[in-house]
């Protein structure tokens, strides 16, 4: 299993310390139930990873960012099952379940016994060489791949969860809701990963598209095309092992995974597009668009594009304030977050 590779984090001697108690203790061998020979932890601004040789324990931190909030360890306890939930729709092989982490006198133990201090989702170790950003990367991705990729998505979508509660979603109001809301929280980064103008000129087009487009947004409401999708649907997330393994979907907040099938669509098409590979960008969408028959999704799509790559810009923006993130990490999110905004603006 594999989040960011830019959030790897070695933890050694005193930069150990800067972490709560409990994450030090599954730094070590003897906290777990299969005594692994190493251990790699893992950063994400919602969770701690731990890595053995072939599990990974997903511990969620206590934080509340507005859009989510683990607050407190009953809520930690529910979002870890929902995570299991979701997940097991598009890679059921690898979820394995949650676990106790429990405290036993001085000793805290994964699946231990003793007082239950928290909780984790237990995963099975996906092979960082199949992740699809390590496979764009050496360029090693095929037009046969993302055609699968597609199809796998179009089944998918198809399948997946509609109703009057999740068609709401796609209302003209949550969607401006939906990006208000990412103007709001990266005010604070104006000046810092993104210019004033970009910002401006962003959101200048954002409102304008949603106001001139409201008629198509309703259509799509009414032809039943807001589903109960992944979510956060970008390469890091796809590992093509035994199939395709489509992982680590939203789990924290229904508003951002109840969407139009043409989000989830634009949202891989930007990522692909953020790897310098607009050639299977367009291989995907017109896959999908071809063995879905959705030609209207082609409407949305660069609307979406730059919806999309505003959230990943906004997403790396909030890592800078992650006080378990060092500086050399924080030089690297703030790159990667400038490039995901100037991404957005292209699309305009």
């Amino acid at each position: 299993m594999r989040l960011i590779k830019n959030l790897t984090t070695k933890v050694e001697g005193k930069q150990s310390l800067m972490l709560p108690e409990m994450a030090q203790a599954l730094l070590e061998p003897e906290a777990y139930p299969e005594a692994p020979g190493k251990i790699e932890l893992v950063q994400t601004q919602m969770s701690f990873l731990f890595l053995t040789d072939d599990y990974v324990y997903k511990v969620k931190k206590p934080v509340n960012l507005g859009y989510l909030d683990y607050t407190t360890k009953e809520k930690r306890q529910f979002y870890c099952q929902r995570e299991v939930e979701l997940n097991r729709r598009l890679c059921p092989e690898v979820y394995l379940g949650v676990v106790p982490i429990t405290r036993d006198r001085s000793a805290i133990l994964v699946e231990g016994r003793g007082e239950v201090i928290e909780h984790a989702v237990k995963m099975r170790r996906l092979p960082q060489e199949a992740m699809m950003d390590v496979l764009l990367a050496d360029n090693r991705v095929s037009p046969e791949m993302i055609t699968s990729v597609a199809q796998k998505l179009v089944e998918f979508h198809r399948k997946a969860e509609t109703n009057a509660d999740i068609s709401a979603f796609g209302e003209v109001d949550i969607i401006t809701q939906n990006t208000e809301e990412n103007f709001s929280q990266t005010k604070k980064y104006i000046s810092n990963t993104l210019s004033p103008e970009k910002y401006q000129r962003i959101k200048d087009y954002t409102d304008s598209f949603i106001e001139e487009n409201a008629s198509l947004f309703g259509k799509r409401l009414a032809d039943g095309r807001i589903r109960d999708c992944h979510g956060d649907l970008h390469a890091a997330h796809i590992c093509f092992t035994n199939g395709i393994c489509i992982y680590d979907c939203i789990e924290f907040n229904d508003r951002f995974r109840y969407c139009d099938v043409a989000s989830e669509v634009a949202f891989l098409a930007m990522d692909l597009d953020h790897y310098g590979r607009a050639d299977l960008s367009h291989i995907f969408v017109d896959a999908y668009v071809a063995q879905s028959q959705d030609n209207e999704l082609l409407e949305l799509l660069n609307f979406y594009k730059c919806y999309r790559a505003y959230v990943r810009g906004k997403v790396e923006s909030f890592k800078l304030d992650d006080p378990y993130i060092s500086k050399e990490e924080k030089t690297r999110v703030l790159a990667k977050a400038k490039n995901y905004f100037e991404l957005a603006e292209s699309y305009i």
